[in-house]
């Protein structure tokens, strides 16, 4: 853990607007395909096995939504009130005797800190790990000056010796295994009994620091939280060296974000509780110290064996809180990446994220941040245009929502810069006839026809519905296949949905409409015709209809529009947004008829229930969200209020390739996990008396889009491996419920898996 906490969709088609090939895409596939080969087990290891941690972890606490409620009420709290605190935490400092300096940006911290060492006669200055500093490059800056910067950090000083940026924004050098750590030791330092385990290379590298940090001038540090009242620090690390750094010398300097003040010293406590959990895992991190600087210690003297802490040296002690500005200010005031500021980089999201675990921080990261939190840190500090070099990496799964201990909406910050990047990128005074005559939407003409293409799914579908099966046939024909490769990045390698001639709601309709009488029925639902239900994967829906009726539902499927899920997925959110407001008002009259509404497909009940609080009106998102129930839940939910479960499948008649048809491998959706729906499928099985293992996988790497480009087919499947490993010798019958998890495990397992509700309903 760091000294200072530090502890899909978009423009990734590889081709421009006019459908040549972009070098640079095409140069970041390869870099992608690189470190899978190079750095992708040891990212995988390390950062799942921290994720396991966390769920372990806070697992153990009781209240744990409560802490993290509290966390996040003092940290929109202390943004609010910044101005406040960075006046407040100026009197205090000076108060104790330390000074503080309001730096603008990175050259402005490094000319203050540059100053600093200058007038101490510095030669060496030793720092614990900060994220800022990194951020600031301080290190860079100093040595142009002649000054020795030695990181305490083990990751850190790793990664110094050779010459290479943090993969991670808690533990920089994730992606190094033990044997590449020894190898760089040997090769630097080369020693006569050379460290091999990870005891001897620890044991070797504190030996070496110490003797450094013996020698240095200056200490510098990072910080996780500030307490603006009285000065106070809180420094959160996994090996002490912040201790060290700060005791060893007789001035420290520390470097600090705004976004680190919080009012008062009692605020420090719930983030104690959640920094490590949040993690790494532990349920307290190895060393968490709170000093309020200039403190009074004596300065060591090593080279003095009689008296090495001599009364009064304490008395020469600098403080220098070095506070950075360097664009959050402007972060804060922009309702976008305000919440950004709230982060306290604890890697939560990182961890979590399918992506990530296979690629790190070296792709999934810009000049300084990683992760899913990295898109708001880059795009605020440094610019949409290094944000958008690896924005495209987050798919929008959503896990590092319910991960992180401050409740970020990281996906939405993610889609938002994403929509700034389309506006940004696009050429308004392109022509781009085709799709502002034949699919308009809201975005500005220029935007490139991949993710047009993709946004505009649901009108290419419904093309695809009337003019199957030849749509069918054209649409996989190798030519064209090559044309979409090149044109839109669609990888040839995936298998494209199949449209059906005959749509769920033309099938509603044709059967009669509802079979359930209003007098028999115990509660009347809308089932909603998403895009691939309606017009792709049209049996899951009629099992959806029979599942209900058999539980008395009295059912209807109205002509509905699609929800701006792909759209949304593109950041094209003007786009999604009116997809809202149509989707809304053609719900209004069932919900006005007080008809529950019941979704098929995940995603669609996530943006129902997550992204529609920012399209509609509160009182209309309250009531459909209210309304809505995922088909598995919904199920659950009658069974609970009565309904006879012997309507529905019983183990005993078979639900697919397995005889008995009782053992099932269910793979719950990402988004589904988020929303909390995911377990009503399990819940549901064991009921009925079926036997079901649970993947905890937290994203399948399909993603939407995301699995079909070019540019990340490799790393999509990389993702999906651990459902290979787990799943691909089961005799079990493998259920999702997502289209996206369909389609990948079918393609991971070469067997296409079923929609939960499909194995619970009755037979046609």
């Amino acid at each position: 853990m760091s000294s200072d906490a530090e502890a899909g969709g978009g423009r990734d088609d590889g081709v421009d607007a006019a459908g040549a090939s972009d070098p640079d895409r095409e140069t970041k596939a390869e870099r992608i395909r690189e470190l899978l080969a190079t750095e992708g087990d040891a990212v995988a290891a390390n950062t799942r096995g921290f994720n396991e941690g966390r769920y372990e972890s806070t697992g153990r606490l009781s209240d744990y939504e409560t802490l993290k409620a509290e966390a996040r009420s003092i940290k929109e709290d202390a943004i609010e009130r910044l101005p406040e605190l960075i006046d407040g935490v100026t009197e205090a400092v000076e108060a104790n005797g330390g000074t503080v300096y309001l730096a603008d940006d990175a050259a402005d911290a490094n000319r203050y800190i540059r100053e600093v060492a200058a007038e101490r006669g510095a030669e060496r200055a030793v720092k614990s790990k900060s994220m800022t500093s990194e951020e600031i490059e301080v290190n860079d800056a100093l040595a142009a000056d002649g000054v020795d910067v030695v990181e305490t950090d083990l990751g850190e000083w790793v990664l110094q010796l050779a010459d290479e940026e943090p993969s991670h924004i808690v533990a920089p050098a994730i992606h190094k295994s033990r044997e590449a750590i020894a190898d760089l030791f040997a090769e630097r330092f080369d020693p006569e009994d050379p460290p091999e385990t990870a005891e001897e290379l620890t044991m070797f590298a504190r030996e070496r620091l110490g003797d450094l940090v013996e020698d240095a001038d200056v200490g510098m540090t990072g910080a996780n939280f500030i307490a603006a009242d009285s000065g106070t620090m809180l420094l959160v690390t996994s090996e002490g060296n912040a201790r060290k750094t700060v005791t060893a010398t007789d001035t420290h300097v520390a470097v600090a974000g705004v976004e680190k003040l919080v009012p008062t010293v009692e605020d420090f406590s719930p983030f104690v509780e959640l920094i490590g959990r949040s993690g790494t895992g532990q349920d307290v991190t190895s060393y968490i110290s709170t000093l309020t600087p200039p403190v009074d210690s004596p300065v060591p003297d090593f080279q003095d064996d009689a008296d090495p802490l001599a009364d009064g040296s304490g008395d020469d002690r600098e403080f220098h809180l070095v506070l950075i500005d360097n664009g959050r200010m402007a972060m804060r005031d922009d309702e976008t990446l305000k919440e950004t500021l709230y982060c306290i980089r604890c890697s939560a999201c990182s961890n979590a994220c399918g992506n990530f675990q296979s690629v790190g921080g070296h792709a999934f990261g810009g000049e300084t941040y990683s992760g899913g939190i990295a898109t708001g840190w880059e795009a605020g500090i440094e610019g949409l245009d290094v944000a958008a070099e690896f924005n495209d990496l987050c798919t929008g799964c959503s896990r590092c929502v319910p991960a992180c201990p401050v409740g970020i909406d990281i996906p939405w910050i993610n889609t938002a810069v994403r929509d700034r990047i389309n506006r940004g990128e696009a050429d308004p005074g392109q022509l781009d006839w085709a799709f502002e005559e034949l699919v308009p939407d809201e975005e500005p003409g220029g935007l490139d026809l991949a993710t047009r293409l993709v946004g505009n799914y649901a009108t290419l579908a419904e093309w695809g519905h009337k003019t199957a099966p030849v749509a069918n046939r054209l649409a996989n024909a190798g030519p064209l296949r090559a044309v979409a490769e090149r044109v839109a990045g669609i990888d040839r390698r995936r298998d494209l949905p199949e449209f059906a001639r005959e749509s769920l709601v033309e099938w509603f309709e044709a059967r009669g409409g509802p079979a359930v009488s209003a007098d028999e029925a115990t509660r009347e639902a809308v089932v909603y015709p998403d895009t691939a239900t309606n017009y792709v994967d049209v049996a899951r829906g009629k099992a959806t209809v029979r599942a209900l009726e058999a539980l008395g539902v009295r059912v209807r499927v109205p002509d509905l529009p699609g929800s701006g899920r792909p759209p949304l997925s593109q950041g094209m959110i003007a786009t999604a947004e009116a997809a809202a407001e149509d989707l809304y008002a053609g719900l209004a009259p069932h919900l006005d008829a007080d008809r529950d509404v019941v979704v098929i497909e995940p995603s669609d009940l996530a943006t129902f229930r997550r992204e529609y609080k920012r399209f509609l009106p509160t009182d209309s998102y309250e009531r459909l969200a209210d309304a809505s129930y995922d088909a598995m839940e919904y199920a659950f939910g009658l069974l609970e209020n009565g309904a006879d479960p012997a309507a529905l499948r019983a183990p005993s008649e078979g639900t697919g390739p397995v005889a008995s048809g009782k053992r099932i491998a269910y793979h719950p959706h990402c988004q589904a996990r988020t929303v909390d729906v995911g377990e009503y499928a399990t819940a549901v099985f064991e009921r009925l008396g079926y036997d079901v293992l649970v993947s905890d996988t937290e994203c399948c790497g399909m993603a939407g889009s995301f699995g079909y480009k070019t540019d990340y087919y490799e790393l999509s499947m990389d993702v999906g491996e651990p459902l290979r490993e787990q799943l691909g010798d089961t005799d079990r019958t493998v259920v999702a419920a997502g289209t996206s998890c369909t389609e990948q495990l079918d393609a991971l397992l070469d067997a296409a898996p079923t929609h939960p509700i499909e194995v619970i309903a009755p037979r046609e």
